[in-house]
């Protein structure tokens, strides 16, 4: 039949049917397909009904593999799992047999099981035969096998609290300048270096978060990752600069005597705009991709999270006084750092993920540094310069500007003189 078709055509006769063109189309259809060339079915044919899994150990989970429309040959799908004494499929194929004539809009769902036999994380990818059918590069299963669901819940709300507590620390310091009407003890250093750390972080949060060109070079580079930037690390990093930035207004309303940002500090102020600005301008000339340049943004804001408690530290050293300093915002910090590392040991163990505890040298380290200052903090107040913030007390009364000292007065008097005459 389709040599007598050629004929006709090599003849020039006019009589080719609309059957016979279609039965042409069809048989080179096939053709292709058993040659193992790609078809027009695109990824969207297959698909997982979630890419992330979380199950405990001896657990079996329950999770489908979608499949929109039939194909004419069969069609075997099989799992491949990354680490297989980390999680098991007892069944890790899936047959698809071939169809005739295939309806293109069915769905059908495959159950699969996954059986969860120690703790970690693994990856799942699918390879189907004969290769060229269908794509299977994007279908990927995240799975995540866990000890206890207890302590997944519990280090879940630890991750709130330790947020609270760090969004809630700012606030003391800005009572404390309010209630004084001066910031003196208050090292501008420091202010300087946060609003500067703060706001490239919220630079880098807001970027990943906002701008789907700068998530589509990420998931380039990282095809099977999910964005590492949620909704509350944009609110933290925004809120934080918010609240510095209050602070530091408040150094130009209240008594400050001859405090301002050091030499020193201006340097490394200096040099960490220098290379914001030079990044940036690579940036907009395209020789370097934003997701880069975020990134060493947020490398400036750890550098910045290392030093920034000393200017104050060595203040208070030569004040021999904590006065000014808020140790409520202290407080604040080593309870949110505290229940931070301990959220991190939690997953560890929950995960049997003692790699990325210490792998994450930079995380664990700031969160060890900071801790260490926040003890050295309130040795400085309650053991080192504990005497100085016991007359705080009275010299808050000194400190009083002239008109409010002249109105407590009048008070008193008027107090006085009805006390009299009852």
């Amino acid at each position: 039949m389709a040599h007598h078709s050629t004929s006709k055509v090599a003849s020039g006769a006019a009589g080719t049917s609309s059957h016979s063109l279609k039965y042409c189309l069809l048989r080179l259809t096939t053709i292709m397909l058993v040659l193992g060339l790609p078809s027009a079915y695109g990824t969207d044919r297959i698909y997982l009904d979630s890419t992330d899994l979380n199950i405990l150990v001896d657990e079996n989970r329950l999770f489908h593999m979608i499949q929109i429309g039939e194909f004419k040959v069969g069609i075997k799908i099989t799992a491949q799992v990354q680490h297989s004494d980390i999680v098991q499929f007892p069944s890790p194929t899936i047959d698809i047999p071939a169809v005739i004539l295939p309806n293109d809009t069915v769905q059908i769902t495959h159950d699969i099981w996954a059986y969860g036999k120690s703790p970690g994380h693994s990856e799942v990818t699918f390879n189907a035969t004969p290769d060229g059918v269908i794509d299977l590069s994007k279908v990927f299963l995240r799975i995540t096998v866990m000890h206890s669901q207890v302590i997944s819940v519990i280090s879940y709300i630890m991750g709130w609290i330790y947020f609270a507590a760090w969004s809630v620390s700012f606030y003391p310091q800005i009572y404390i300048n309010y209630k004084r009407k001066s910031v003196v003890g208050l090292n501008f250093d420091f202010l300087a270096l946060n609003i500067m750390g703060f706001t490239l972080y919220s630079l880098f949060n807001c970027g990943l978060y906002f701008s789907s060109e700068i998530q589509s070079e990420y998931l380039t580079r990282h095809p099977r990752s999910v964005n590492p930037v949620q909704l509350n690390d944009v609110f933290f990093s925004l809120h934080a600069a918010f609240a510095t930035l209050v602070t530091i207004t408040q150094c130009f309303m209240y008594e400050r005597e001859s405090q301002r940002v050091s030499m020193t500090g201006r340097c490394i102020l200096g040099a960490f705009l220098v290379v914001v600005l030079v990044t940036a301008g690579l940036g907009a000339g395209g020789e370097l991709a934003w997701l880069d340049f975020l990134y060493i943004c947020s490398y400036v804001k750890l550098c910045i999270t290392l030093i920034k408690y000393v200017p104050q530290a060595y203040m208070n050293y030569k004040r021999k006084s904590t006065v000014g300093w808020s140790i409520g915002n202290i407080f604040l910090d080593f309870v949110g750092g505290s229940l931070s590392i301990l959220q991190m040991t939690l997953i560890a163990y929950n995960y049997n993920d003692w790699i990325s505890f210490f792998g994450d040298a930079t995380k664990f380290g700031l969160g060890l540094f900071s801790l260490i200052f926040d003890i050295f903090f309130m040795l400085q107040h309650y053991v080192f310069y504990r005497m100085a913030a016991e007359n705080q007390t009275d010299a808050d009364e000194d400190d009083l500007p002239l008109e409010k000292k002249t109105v407590d007065l009048h008070l008193a008097g008027r107090l006085n003189l009805f006390t009299r005459r009852v």
